[in-house]
Parts: C-alpha cells; sequence; structure tokens
C-alpha cells in the first residue's frame, strides 16, 4: 500500500487523493505537520524541503509530487 504524505491545506494532495481514489488504489495518509517523524522523512527525500504530496511506494521508493499515471507506472509489474 502506498502512504502519502500530505498537509490538511495541500490541493495537490487532494487532487491526487481523488485520482487515487477513483482508480481504486489503496493509500494511507500522514499529516506531516501531526507527525514529526513523518515530516523528518518528507524531508529527507525531498532536500531539506517539506515538500507535499510525496508518495512512498511499497518497496520504500518515493515520489514527490506525482502524477496520477507516474504512480499507476511505478506500481505496474
Amino acid at each position: 500500500m502506498l502512504t502519502m504524505y500530505s498537509t490538511t491545506w495541500c490541493g495537490y494532495c487532494r487532487r491526487l487523493a481523488a485520482q487515487l481514489d477513483r482508480a481504486g488504489i489503496g493509500y494511507t495518509v500522514v499529516d506531516i505537520e501531526q507527525d514529526l517523524a513523518a515530516a523528518e522523512y518528507v524531508t529527507g527525500v525531498n532536500g531539506g524541503n517539506q515538500t507535499v504530496p510525496t508518495v512512498q511506494f511499497p518497496d520504500g521508493t518515493a515520489l514527490t509530487n506525482p502524477t496520477i499515471t507516474q504512480v499507476k507506472q511505478r506500481l505496474a509489474p
């Protein structure tokens, strides 16, 4: 399952969540403003920036502000 690191105010996060829902792709949302470890993870994979959405894939890799097409491609067998 995907993990989408987000904030409550992020429009790009809401858009990606809606696209994931429509595509039937399961995910968990983690609010980086409420979870310090999550904020540190996002900062670590984004060159020191807290850029959201950051999506972590089951294999441990991450994409920052991906399109739904990029997510689908990364999940394809």
